[in-house]
C-alpha cells in the first residue's frame, strides 16, 4: 500500500514544475500536463484543487495559468498532500477522530506513535524550496 496516492505524486510534481518558474511566469496546465506526464484532465482538476485550498492561483487570458500562491519556503509537502488526499496516517487508529476501546492500553499504537510523529514533522517542515534544492542537486540546468 502506497501512503502517497498516485494523484498526490502528480500534484507535488505540478507543484515542483511552479516552483521551478516561481516569480518569472504563469504557466499553463497544459504544459504541466506535457512537462510532468500528467493526463490533461487529471492536471485540470489537480490544479483546482491546489487552487480551492490556496495553494496556487490562476490567471485569465493569452499568458494565464498557474502560479504559487505564496513563496515555495511557504508552502509545504503536508499542505499540498492533505489538500489532494487528507492525512496521512500509517493506521486508523493514528487519527484523533477514531475512537477504539483499545486506545490507551495498545502496544501498537503507542510503538507506531513516534513513526507517526516523524512522518508527520517531516512533510511539515519540508517546503517547495527544499524540494527545489534537491531538484537542482540532481537535474542542474
Amino acid at each position: 500500500m502506497d501512503m502517497l496516492r498516485r494523484n498526490t505524486d502528480y500534484a507535488l510534481r505540478a507543484m515542483l514544475n511552479l516552483t521551478r518558474h516561481w516569480q518569472h511566469d504563469t504557466v499553463s496546465t497544459r504544459n504541466i500536463s506535457n512537462e510532468e506526464d500528467i493526463s490533461y484532465q487529471l492536471a485540470c482538476k489537480l490544479m483546482q484543487t491546489l487552487r480551492n485550498a490556496d495553494l496556487v492561483v490562476s490567471s485569465m487570458g493569452p499568458k494565464g495559468g498557474f502560479s504559487l500562491s505564496r513563496e515555495p519556503s511557504e508552502i509545504t509537502i503536508r499542505q499540498i498532500i492533505e489538500a489532494i488526499q487528507g492525512a496521512i496516517y500509517l493506521n486508523k487508529c493514528m487519527s484523533d477522530d477514531y475512537d477504539c476501546q483499545r486506545q490507551s492500553a495498545c502496544v501498537i499504537r503507542r510503538s507506531l506513535i513516534g513513526l507517526q510523529d516523524y512522518v508527520d514533522d517531516y512533510f511539515s517542515r519540508t517546503s517547495l524550496a527544499d524540494l527545489l534544492k534537491a531538484w537542482k542537486g540532481n537535474y542542474p540546468n
